[in-house]
């Protein structure tokens, strides 16, 4: 059972601890896992909900998603119950306020596990003071919170860390294969550390990138992308990230992966995508920031095919390492009177008309729009190319 005790170091706010009877499991060379009981009604005292937002200076802090009101409601009459079982633990991530105090008994058999105490400060006031962090089964705690019962034992996996993408990387780690918002999962990576699974570890610099696009007040995309801390977005997030995908398998992007230091150059990347995206709102300010519905330009086979776009034009000048928005412009502008974002219809190279808003977001859409743009602005490339070589022809006859 947990004992409390006095404490007047002032680790918890009212100088009281938990000191609870646990296991300490060493996992690797420098990591240790604690598992331990506790009345699950106590759990508010040491532990908050890390709940996913971001600051006033567009940081982003913690990583729950709210609590899912039927989930919790579903929990707490099973609790209620008269036979309950919750044999899954629940996960915390405690900050180095707490510690481990091994027993006086020898390390147990096998040598990896040590009995002892863990020592938690208590704190009844603000979440900010208390030293753990839930990492999964806030729904679980919530329930027992509300549960008319006057006590219920838990199993609890806790490890020590002060590092707030230690927590956000072990939340992505138990929650990935299970329904977790994949926007909450992309908003999460650019401040995880460690190794993660392959699909994820892909997707870490698109969704950093994402994240200077969405977050950055030099941005002309500053805040119009749709994630779960930024829900009044127009753009959507996967939108987005499939553009950059993109451009970073095949495309412009794809050149600056390794830098001098052998790392992505991001800040070279985040410009050339600063200078594209201002163009793009420069030559057709009309379909700019606004819902798909209104814009297709907004739309993700806008976003997408815009996409290929930037990549034809950064293409056809090798010559130059970042293009500029007033390149970019200019190129732009042999495709401008083709578009239709938000009026109009839509004449392809294969004879099929559309009207502006029947454009998906269907593979079938999304390549037919990308070849329709990539092919136009080529060709205006060839047509003004060959301009130029007739003038200069002229001007040599004469």
């Amino acid at each position: 059972m947990a004992r409390r005790a006095s404490k007047t170091s002032g680790d918890g706010r009212n100088g009281d601890v938990l000191l609870l009877p646990a296991l300490e499991i060493q996992q690797g060379m420098d990591r240790r896992l604690y598992t331990f009981a506790i009345d699950g009604k106590q759990i508010p005292r040491i532990a908050a909900v890390a709940r996913v937002r971001r600051d006033d200076n567009t940081h982003l802090q913690g990583y729950q998603r709210p609590e899912v009101v039927a989930h919790v409601a579903a929990i707490r009459r099973y609790i209620e119950s008269d036979s309950p079982l919750l044999p899954n633990a629940v996960v915390i991530a405690f900050d180095d306020r707490v510690h481990f105090v091994p027993g006086n008994a020898q390390t147990l058999v096998p040598g990896y596990v040590q009995a002892g105490t863990l020592v938690v400060p208590v704190s009844s006031t603000d979440d900010e003071n208390k030293p753990g962090f839930i990492v999964d089964g806030q729904q679980r705690c919530a329930a027992i919170r509300d549960a008319r019962v006057t006590a219920f034992p838990i199993c609890v996996s806790a490890f020590i860390t002060s590092e707030h993408a230690d927590q956000r990387s072990q939340f992505i780690l138990v929650n990935s294969t299970k329904p977790l918002p994949k926007g909450l999962i992309h908003e999460l990576l650019p401040g995880a550390v460690g190794t993660l699974p392959t699909p994820l570890m892909v997707r870490r610099l698109p969704a950093s990138l994402l994240e200077q696009l969405n977050f950055d007040d030099r941005s002309p995309l500053h805040r119009m992308i749709q994630t779960p801390t930024n829900p009044s977005g127009v753009i959507k997030d996967n939108s987005v990230l499939r553009m950059l995908e993109n451009s970073l398998s095949d495309g412009v992007l794809y050149r600056y992966r390794d830098s001098d230091e052998g790392l992505p150059d991001t800040a070279g990347m985040t410009t050339l995508l600063h200078n594209f995206w201002a163009a793009v709102e420069a030559v057709f300010p009309d379909a700019w920031n606004k819902p798909p519905r209104r814009s297709r330009l907004m739309h993700g086979a806008g976003i997408v095919s815009m996409g290929f776009v930037m990549d034809a034009i950064a293409d056809a000048h090798p010559e130059v390492d970042v293009a500029d928005t007033d390149l970019f412009a200019t190129d732009l502008k042999a495709i401008q009177d083709h578009c239709h974002w938000t009026e109009g219809t839509w004449e392809f190279e294969d004879g099929v008309v559309r009207v502006w808003n029947d454009i998906q977001n269907t593979p079938r859409d999304v390549q037919r729009l990308t070849d329709f743009l990539v092919g136009r602005y080529r060709a205006s490339r060839v047509f003004n190319g060959g301009r130029a070589r007739r003038a200069r022809r002229a001007r040599t006859a004469n």
